[in-house]
Formats: C-alpha cells, sequence, structure tokens
C-alpha cells in the first residue's frame, strides 16, 4: 500500500512538472487566431464558374486553383505588439501558393518578435475564373492591405505601419501592390490608403521584360503574347516614383529561377528615385535560400528597428 501511494505521489509529481515546464520553459507557440475572408460578398473580377472547372485544393502546404481568397491571421502575444502589421503573399510562379512553406512560417517568425502576421491567400491568375486575370491577384493585395488598414485598432495594430512581404511571384505581386496603389481595382467607398507603408521582397520576380522575366509567372499572369504596354505596366522597375513605399530586398546570388538581376534593377530604380532601400545579395543559396538559412529575418528585423517601425526588437 505504501509502495501503491508513493508511486502514485510521484505521478502527480511528474505531470506537474510536466506542466510547469509547457508553461514556463516551452517558447511561445504562435497559432492562427482567425482565417478572414477577404471579401463580405461578391468577389471582384471572377467569372461563375463551370462545372468542368477544377476546385480549390490544398496538398503539401501549397494550394491550387483559388476560388476564395482569405487572410490567415498571427497576431502577438498580448503585451508584445509593435504595432506593425505585414501582409505575406507566398510565390509558386502565380501557379501554385508555396502557403505553409513561406507564409505560414514566416507569420510565426514575425508574431513572435512582435510583428502581426497576415497570409494571404491570393487568386491565382486564371482567364476561366477571371475577365482579367492579369489583375486578379493585385485586387486581393490591395484588398488585403484594405483590410488591415480598416481593421487596425481591432487588432491592436498602427494603422501607419503595414507592410507587405512577397516571395518569388509573390515578390512580383507585393512590388505591384507596393508601385500600383494609386488606382483602386477594388470597392473603396472609403478612400482607404491602398499604400503599403514599407515593402519585403524576397526572391522576388520585379520584371516581365524578356532578359529578366521568370517566363512561368509571366506567362501565367499576362498570358502567351501580352503587348508592350502590359508588359511595362507589370515591370515594376519601371513604375517606381517617389511615392513608392520603402523596400528591403534579399536574394541568393547564385539564384538559377529567379535571376538576381530583379533584385538589383529594382534597388537600382528605388534608389534614384530616392526610396530608402536596403538590399542583401548572400553569395550562396538558390531559389528559396529562405529554408536553409535559419537566421535570414535577423537583418530584416534590424531594418524594420533602423526604419522607425519597430522601436524595440522583442
Amino acid at each position: 500500500m505504501y509502495i501503491i501511494t508513493k508511486m502514485k505521489r510521484f505521478t502527480v509529481i511528474f505531470f506537474f512538472l510536466i506542466i510547469v515546464a509547457c508553461i514556463f520553459l516551452i517558447p511561445f507557440a504562435v497559432e492562427a487566431q482567425e482565417i478572414v475572408p477577404l471579401y463580405k460578398s461578391v468577389i471582384p473580377n471572377s467569372k461563375v464558374l463551370a462545372s468542368t472547372i477544377p476546385g480549390e485544393s490544398f496538398s503539401r502546404g501549397m494550394y491550387k486553383n483559388v476560388t476564395k481568397p482569405t487572410l490567415e491571421m498571427y497576431l502577438p502575444e498580448k503585451g508584445k505588439e509593435t504595432g506593425v502589421a505585414v501582409v505575406i503573399c507566398p510565390g509558386g510562379g502565380y501557379s501554385v501558393i508555396v502557403y505553409n512553406g513561406e507564409g505560414v512560417s514566416t507569420a510565426k517568425e514575425l508574431a513572435k518578435n512582435g510583428v502581426a502576421a497576415f497570409v494571404l491567400k491570393y487568386r491565382l491568375p486564371d482567364d476561366a475564373q477571371m475577365d482579367d486575370k492579369t489583375i486578379g491577384p493585385l485586387q486581393d493585395a490591395q484588398q488585403a492591405i484594405k483590410l488591415v488598414r480598416e481593421n487596425a485598432s481591432k487588432w491592436s495594430i498602427d494603422p501607419n505601419k503595414i507592410g507587405i512581404m512577397g516571395f518569388s511571384a509573390g515578390g512580383h505581386l507585393a512590388s505591384t501592390e507596393a508601385t500600383h496603389f494609386k488606382r483602386a481595382l477594388i470597392e473603396n467607398a472609403n478612400n482607404t490608403s491602398l499604400r503599403p507603408d514599407f515593402q519585403i521582397v524576397v526572391y522576388p520576380v520585379i520584371s516581365m521584360q524578356e532578359k529578366l522575366a521568370h517566363s512561368g509567372s509571366k506567362m501565367q499572369l499576362l498570358g502567351n503574347n501580352p503587348s508592350k504596354e502590359t508588359v511595362d505596366l507589370f515591370s515594376n522597375e519601371l513604375q517606381v516614383d517617389e511615392s513608392t513605399p520603402p523596400a528591403y530586398i534579399t536574394q541568393a546570388g547564385d539564384d538559377k529561377t529567379v535571376d538576381v538581376d530583379n533584385s538589383i534593377v529594382y534597388f537600382e530604380a528605388l534608389r534614384h528615385h530616392k526610396v530608402p532601400v536596403e538590399m542583401h545579395i548572400y553569395p550562396k543559396g538558390g531559389h528559396g535560400f529562405v529554408f536553409g538559412h535559419k537566421g535570414w529575418m535577423d537583418l530584416l528585423f534590424q531594418w524594420l528597428k533602423d526604419l522607425k517601425m519597430i522601436d524595440d526588437i522583442r
């Protein structure tokens, strides 16, 4: 009887210690608080889908055939909020969305550092789904900035500290939103500013010019034979002006998928228009270098501090 009682006491103490460890020793685990539909009712620029059109699917951490765009919200732990928010546009060549790898993992790291993060599941350009596929993703990016800004107080966000971030083709989307915000492609009765306060582009597709473009992204977004006017319009190095928001650019120099000159021409365009810009080119890492470079966001957080977006690195 004594032995059994002693074992019970040991078991209780053991599980008590596990609970204490979970509370105090295991780092704060960031989980999504909510998934918000991007549009309350009608999704702009959408066709009625035929029954033969493949439906939205999610596999291996990636989305295809997105029909219902959303924002997945990752808010910082109470007391750690910096007031900064970032809308994240994962990449995928405008064919898929690398949602978990570039979206969710990045959002969790941002939230751990006091930055509210919103993973954008945007519509992929598709003639079968849209009247004009070239503007579909941009409409969703504009709507995402609008939605976050209009709910800033609700989510403990400073409405003047809302940025956009994109990877690869998502970098093209982010830089498009950063250079095409003056013309609203969505309903905006309140005249909410669609301008991001800063932009972060990671191994980005920037240009649609023949010598620089990522051919797959260009074909998906613009079609097989786009006009010169359309190519120029979506070559974002040509769309920079003095109102373009400050930028952080990073890529690996040995990227074989997206020519690093995309980053360089964007840097040059921003610099010549006196837009604050910081660029980090790593010598090795290839496309998707962030998956093998664990500390790549350290310099990003320092940049946000230098930009006076974050008062203190937490």
